[in-house]
């Protein structure tokens, strides 16, 4: 890369904010993309379409996680929380990861850009639940396949003040089949 050179040599916390700017421009970019398959196909073509795309990307999130911060694959639910710390949401969104017992996590997005900025322009929720299952539960089992995700709570669900979203990981005595997740 012929910039790391330019990197290497600036300060740490530009660094961090470069990371946060990159992570903003990233999600600016899934919603103008997903706002133009809206406006040409509708809302249910456009949560399918980035259902799928969020499958294949939620993976490859995953994985890249794993090689940089070397998380071994089938690393339960340590694994799966070092991970979710390392995501792009991690760095503008503001969540909480609850260990409940050896073999349940629980995590929460307290604070989402997306449903606080709809929030401030006076618009309802956006309807994320279909979306987030499929993402959340393919991050998870990428990471051990032993993990089931399942949903508290997400949008248009109800929800309290305290979080946008809830999942809620176990882990499981043996791999829950590729086929079986939503």
């Amino acid at each position: 890369m012929p910039e790391r050179d330019l990197l290497l040599s600036l300060p740490k916390e530009m660094l961090i904010g470069m990371l946060e700017d990159q992570a903003k421009n990233w999600l600016a970019h899934d919603g103008l993309w997903f706002q133009a398959v809206e406006n040409r196909f509708g809302l249910e073509e456009a949560i399918q379409l980035d259902k799928e795309a969020w499958i294949t990307f939620t993976q490859i999130e995953a994985k890249r996680i794993m090689r940089r911060h070397e998380i071994e694959p089938g690393g339960g639910l340590p694994a799966l929380k070092k991970a979710l710390q390392f995501r792009l949401y991690a760095r503008i969104n503001e969540q909480s990861l609850i260990d409940e017992d050896p073999k349940s996590l629980r995590f929460e997005m307290n604070d989402c850009r997306v449903q606080s900025a709809r929030k401030r322009k006076g618009l309802n929720d956006f309807p994320c639940k279909p979306v987030g299952i499929a993402e959340y539960a393919y991050f998870a089992h990428t990471i051990d396949p032993r993990i089931r995700t399942e949903v508290i709570s997400c949008p248009p669900d109800p929800h309290p003040d305290s979080y946008y979203c809830a999942w809620q990981f176990t882990l499981e005595e043996k791999s829950i089949p590729e086929e079986d997740l939503p």
